[in-house]
């Protein structure tokens, strides 16, 4: 028993709800389940904490995340790769220069 196979981790995909601290993300994960006596479905969602190694995850992103070790009091989870960026308004941020210039004009 020389090579040790690792078991299969469980990976989902979700939503970045929120920034945390420093590489670290809330993943809200959505599923749907019939109700045990009406068979209507119901919408549920687990919300875990991961580790983002590289700060790219933004709230709204959609992400797949995969089990791991506790790194943390909280986090057993980890950023995989973003699957989808959040979207934006496509409205451009303002800036200083930009309210220099507009100041300067009036």
């Amino acid at each position: 028993m020389s090579e040790q196979t690792r078991n299969k981790r469980k990976s989902y995909i979700g939503f970045v709800t929120s920034r945390s601290g420093d590489k670290s993300v809330k993943v809200t994960i959505s599923y749907k389940i019939p109700h045990p006596r009406y068979r209507k479905t119901i919408n549920r969602k687990t919300v875990v904490h991961a580790h983002d190694e590289k700060n790219e995850a933004n709230p709204g992103d959609k992400v797949e995340v995969m089990e791991t070790r506790p790194l943390s009091k909280l986090k057993r989870w980890r950023i995989l790769r973003l699957v989808g960026a959040a979207p934006t308004a496509g409205v451009p941020a303002v800036g200083e220069s930009s309210v220099e210039e507009s100041s300067a004009d009036s």
